[in-house]
């Protein structure tokens, strides 16, 4: 199993490209289930968690090709020849649910397998069936296996969200495309994800409208036709690679970076004492004073504090002057990566949601162990401030959500390499 070291060696700089965003990726390709036209993606990140999804899709009947190096893909489903998104496949990744919406919306049957996916707590799909059955899905649960029916097709109706769930919010707007008459969907997600998502499908022919709001409206079309549609900018990625001059000084530029889509999380990074300026390329951030300020956190539904950054956010606290509150309301069991952190000499108490951090003069390097996504790269930038040599084991995490990621480091200046074990 690969391992990742890291030697802390001071400040750095230059400039990383941003890629696509892997969570609207990983929406856009189970959308092209929605027509029998190619549908071409370009500015796609290269992930294992695209590669997931290659494997699902060409199991249920698609054809893909690939261009620029796996970066433009172009998916065709003239006939959706499997109803089943077999186990096998859904465990590994947690957004193969998003196969549901659109093989039900246009082939009136599907049986998909509940999910699998990082360890960070339940996310049921809950809201997707209770959402699905409000459009008019009969739905049965047995064997592990989602079976889905819409033998009269799919019907608009007026369905509110318990709570606003990305996934959820992304699985019914796809099916509501193809549904007869009016879907409103109340209390939506409004990540740029889900903006990206109505943008490809309007692109598509859909008739959508209140993306980016909390209220979403459909008018259900008959079909949808192939388009060509770009990526939107990985937002998660971009502030993950804020952090780096901020935890290990220096001044860095993010290629493509755009404030508007991380606007709290950037005003958080200010108070805790970033410079970040817009530039005609992206964003230049860099750390105003000596050390970074202690400030309180807590993650939100967009256009919150992101819960994919609270990780990181807590690797630049450790070293921070004064003590920090992150208090985490999005998913549970998402603080198992303060023990490794407990590791490298931080000095945090978690308790329920709630973790605490007091800032320490420095953290040391250690043998450190991933355990999901964000975590992983968490204690890599905790490596980059810390004393002596890092080693971070079960990095196979990191394929699954940041492209090259130890040489958009090393193009920075940070000490890195990763060993094949």
């Amino acid at each position: 199993m690969d391992s990742i070291i890291v030697q802390g060696n001071g400040p750095v700089s230059g400039e990383i490209p941003i890629s696509g965003a892997k969570n609207a990726a990983l929406t856009l390709m189970p959308a092209t289930l929605l027509t029998d036209e190619p549908v071409i993606l370009t500015n796609v990140p290269r992930l294992s968690d695209i590669k997931t999804t290659n494997e699902l899709l060409i199991s249920l009947g698609t054809k893909i090709s690939m261009e620029e190096d796996g970066q433009k893909i172009t998916l065709t489903t003239q006939e959706i020849t499997s109803h089943l998104a077999h186990y096998d496949i859904v465990r590994k990744m947690r957004a193969s649910i998003l196969v549901l919406g659109p093989m039900i919306a246009r082939h009136g049957i599907a049986a998909v397998s509940l999910p699998g996916g990082c360890a960070i707590g339940a996310r049921p799909v809950d809201i997707h069936l209770k959402g699905l059955e409000a459009l008019g899905v009969e739905l049965d649960l047995r064997n592990g296996y989602v079976h889905a029916r819409a033998p009269k097709g799919l019907k608009g109706a007026i369905y509110e969200l318990p709570f606003a769930s990305v996934g959820a919010t992304e699985n019914l707007l796809m099916a509501a495309s193809l549904a007869t008459g009016t879907t409103v969907l109340k209390n939506v997600a409004r990540e740029p994800e889900i903006v990206d998502l109505a943008d490809l499908l309007r692109s598509m022919g859909a008739n959508i409208n209140g993306d980016g709001s909390s209220v979403i409206t459909i008018e259900g079309v008959t079909s949808l036709h192939g388009t060509s549609h770009e990526v939107v900018t990985d937002r998660i990625e971009l502030g993950t690679y804020m952090m780096a001059p901020l935890i290990a000084g220096g001044k860095i530029e993010l290629l493509g970076g755009k404030r508007k889509i991380l606007e709290s999380f950037c005003q958080k990074l200010e108070e805790a004492g970033a410079e970040i300026t817009e530039s005609e390329r992206g964003l230049i951030v860099a750390r105003k004073n000596a050390h970074i300020r202690a400030v309180d956190v807590i993650t939100e539904p967009y256009p919150g504090f992101p819960t994919d950054l609270q990780a990181q956010m807590m690797a630049l606290l450790c070293t921070a002057d004064g003590k920090s509150v992150l208090n985490e309301t999005i998913f549970e069991n998402r603080f198992m990566h303060a023990p490794e952190l407990v590791r490298m000499g931080a000095n945090i108490e978690v308790q329920g949601g709630t973790a605490t951090v007091t800032g320490v003069k420095n953290l040391r390097g250690a043998p450190v162990m991933a355990t999901d996504l964000r975590a992983s790269v968490s204690l890599i930038l905790a490596g980059l401030a810390a004393k002596g040599e890092t080693r971070v084991a079960r990095v196979y995490h990191l394929d699954r959500g940041y492209e090259k990621v130890v040489s958009k480091f090393r193009a920075i200046g940070a000490n890195i390499e990763r060993l094949k074990e």
